[in-house]
């Protein structure tokens, strides 16, 4: 290699720095705005969730009364109530069943910010995972309301608590996900009813370590870009919609930090398929 060639890639390497140095500044600063927005919408769901559950009783209040007068109303006014009654308490459940699962994200989100950086901490990893999960589905939905994806699902029973950076590890799932639901999403566009978008999520932990495989029937990857997705800043999405960090950062966390590594597997045009493994300690 010339000398003029090596000066050529010297500054490539120092281009890709500062711009992974400017989107981590970014991705902290976000992080920043995102507690704060979560630590706000946390207290009106406690409200959602509270009100839900003094309706319910409200409710049960209210059957009493009609039980106790059930001979003034006629058969098909108490069919009418019952029916409404009935409508109601399944109304109130799900509120109240939303409003928990929202209550769970926006902790787990609060948990994470508030961590020390690469802090080990007592984390059920389980849990972790599926929040991040359903939260990457719901972003993606949010964002395009006719997304569906058939998300299955496998954790170990009796899963003890593990030590990990819960701060980094949700970040590497989202990353991971955010890529699947992407590319099951735009596969489905091409393919439309004859296509099935699939994500199988599939959790192991045995002998102190930790299997956690992530698995799209998407588009897949390249073989030139699949060389170089954990070590470059590269995108396969539009402009706008991908940083080409997501990778990147995926393998510091779990290689660097965790002291784990990463495997992928990917078909072009048939899915693609992240297995992290990750030496933990079990929580006794």
């Amino acid at each position: 290699m010339s000398e003029q060639e090596q000066i050529k890639e010297l500054q490539e390497k120092v281009k890709n720095l500062q711009l992974q140095l400017r989107a981590q500044q970014k991705l902290a600063s976000l992080g920043m705005l995102v507690a704060g927005i979560a630590h706000e919408i946390q207290n009106p769901l406690n409200f959602v969730i509270n009100f839900s559950k003094l309706s319910g009783k409200l409710l049960e209040e209210m059957n009493e009364i009609l039980e106790d007068n059930e001979e003034s109303l006629s058969p098909e006014d108490q069919e009418d109530m019952d029916d409404i009654t009935a409508n109601l308490k399944d109304n109130l459940k799900k509120i109240e069943e939303y409003g928990e699962r929202s209550i769970g994200i926006i902790r787990s989100i609060l948990l994470q910010s508030r961590g020390k950086e690469d802090e080990f901490l007592p984390t059920r990893v389980d849990q972790l995972v599926h929040e991040y999960v359903w939260l990457s589905f719901h972003a993606m939905r949010a964002n395009d309301k006719n997304f569906n994806v058939s998300l299955r699902e496998s954790y170990p029973e009796n899963m003890p608590q593990l030590m990990v950076i819960p701060q980094d590890l949700c970040r590497a799932v989202l990353n991971v996900m955010n890529n699947a639901c992407y590319t099951v999403r735009e596969k489905a566009k091409e393919l439309g009813q004859e296509y099935t978008p699939t994500i199988d999520i599939t959790m192991t932990f045995e002998n102190e370590t930790l299997t956690l495989v992530m698995a799209d029937n998407g588009m897949g990857i390249a073989p030139e870009i699949k060389d170089k997705i954990f070590h470059e800043i590269i995108t396969t999405k539009p402009a706008g919609q991908g940083t080409g960090l997501g990778m990147y950062l995926t393998w510091d966390i779990i290689v660097n930090k965790h002291k784990g590594k990463i495997l992928l597997d990917s078909q072009e045009g048939k899915g693609s398929t992240f297995t992290f493994i990750i030496p933990a300690k079990s929580v006794k």
